[in-house]
């Protein structure tokens, strides 16, 4: 079992405060889905960047807090780790926008498919926060396996194919065997009844396309903020603020995701540093027998949450500024998805 060192010491947060961060988390997003979402239609700019700054303050403010309440540590830890999870977000985002393009969604009903994707996301990221903690508070060689997957991850980020097909990948061709499905949307409905025989639209199919892509993402993001904390309460509300306004984020820099280019490089970069941290923290709190005779190394440095927020904030900047350097001017893009809403995208009602 992992026992904290002198320094360690865990945040203090009560089942009242665990009740109320979730309890406001699920008002938030309903709050969102019966204000701007029950109704389809497309947000504009104003709308979109209003409530994209909102939520980002508020993601700053509850920051600051955890650090005037339990101490710059916590609050460090919770910036790193709502800055590795927004920068993981953004490239979801990108795959969202693939998605979305590849089922050609209608642009009204987009709104929708963001808001179940992203409570998808939140439910995931939940059950796998829950089953890291508890594998980390029993299982100090776990930074081992989180260390190893972050670094294959890495790579896999810097120099694996992203130019895969979402509608058409083995998942949805296993679910279209399975499913019967109609060509054509019916507004916003998930499964529709035509002469006695339901059928499911590809608005459901695009979910469940979503959701599998959600699942692949945690596999990422929970490693990796377990990099940065031990702290359930810190890795759960990074997440939580990280995916609030991703829905209006999409929107807002819906055309600049394109011009992203050095995103996955830069993500690779810090997962692979947080890789190399976990592993430096493995080795620190080393119970393996067969390394060191089963005792820590404890001339293994590490790394501190000061220099990580640094490091994962200047990597982003870096990625993002290059990034909109090299596509200056740029104003085609013949490998992009067809431009969602195209006149080429007609939706079909009935």
């Amino acid at each position: 079992m992992f026992t904290p060192t002198p320094l360690e010491y865990p945040i203090n947060i009560s089942p009242v405060i665990w009740i109320i961060t979730l309890a406001v988390t699920i008002a938030f997003f309903v709050y969102e889905f019966f204000a701007h979402v029950r109704k389809p239609h497309e947000p504009t700019i104003g709308e979109s960047a209003r409530w994209s700054a909102f939520y980002i303050g508020l993601a700053l403010v509850f920051g600051v807090g955890i650090g005037m309440i339990s101490g710059w540590r916590f609050g460090s830890e919770y910036f790193a780790g709502y800055l590795t999870e927004k920068a993981l977000s953004i490239d979801n985002l990108f795959v969202f926008l693939l998605v979305m393009s590849a089922f050609a969604v209608p642009k009204i009903y987009q709104q929708k498919v963001l808001m179940v994707g992203i409570i998808i996301a939140l439910v995931l990221r939940g059950i796998f926060i829950a089953i890291g903690a508890t594998l980390i508070e029993n299982l100090s060689w776990i930074f081992y396996v989180f260390g190893a997957l972050l670094l294959f991850l890495a790579y896999r980020q810097a120099f694996g194919s992203h130019e895969t097909d979402p509608a058409n990948n083995g998942f949805m061709r296993f679910v279209r065997r399975h499913l019967s499905v109609t060509d054509d949307y019916h507004k916003d409905k998930l499964t529709v009844k035509i002469d006695g025989k339901r059928f499911v639209t590809p608005m459901l199919l695009t979910i469940v396309a979503i959701g599998f892509v959600d699942l692949i993402f945690a596999v990422d993001s929970i490693p990796a903020i377990y990099g940065l904390t031990n702290e359930a309460y810190i890795v759960f509300t990074a997440n939580a603020f990280a995916l609030m306004g991703l829905r209006q984020l999409f929107f807002l820099i819906g055309g600049l995701l394109q011009r992203l280019v050095y995103l996955a490089q830069g993500l690779a970069v810090i997962l692979a540093f947080i890789g190399v941290k976990l592993v430096f923290h493995a080795l620190h709190i080393n119970e393996l027998p067969f390394i060191n005779g089963g005792g820590p190394l404890l001339w293994v440095p590490e790394i501190p949450i000061s220099f990580s927020l640094l490091f994962i904030g200047s990597t982003i900047t870096v990625a993002t500024v290059a990034s909109l350097i090299k596509t200056r001017g740029t104003r085609s893009w013949p490998d992009a998805p067809t431009p969602i809403g195209s006149p080429t995208q007609k939706e079909h009602s009935k």
